[in-house]
């Protein structure tokens, strides 16, 4: 699937780092490096903007190495890039760490995975069907 993309960017477009990748990493474009402090947010730009076909979506997700290793993740993951946007993608980090974390240029800050979907036509009922679950929720198996 061919995606338009304009790179405003100092940095070479994303791309998939292995054949079965799903995700491609996002990286920030900063004009300096930004602080991020324990508990704090900030919305990093990627200088990227793009052209989706209908029925596609983008979707921002964290990088699993900064989670892990530095707590750093995206707050409103996965975040989803509509196919009638056209504005720059910007990344919501927070730093769940207790320590502070330097975001420079040019890193890898999320990754991005191009998705299908369908819209939804809602159809009202009074009753739905019947399943073994019912309305079992969360921890309702007696497992974690």
């Amino acid at each position: 699937m061919k995606v338009q993309i304009i790179n405003n960017s100092k940095h070479p477009l994303p791309q998939y780092a292995t054949p079965l990748s799903a995700g491609m990493d996002l990286r920030a474009n900063l004009d300096a490096p930004v602080v991020l402090k324990p508990l704090e947010r900030c919305l990093i730009p990627t200088g990227l903007s793009i052209a989706l076909p209908e029925g596609y979506e983008a979707q921002v997700r964290p990088r699993s190495g900064l989670a892990l290793k530095k707590g750093i993740t995206v707050l409103n993951s996965p975040g989803t890039i509509d196919a009638d946007y056209r504005g720059e993608i910007r990344v919501i980090l927070v730093n769940l760490s207790a320590e502070e974390f330097v975001i420079e240029d040019g890193e890898r800050i999320a990754q991005m995975v191009v998705a299908r979907h369908e819209q939804a036509e809602w159809q009202e009922v009074e009753v739905l069907d019947e399943t073994e679950r019912g309305t079992g929720g969360f921890g309702h198996t007696g497992t974690l």
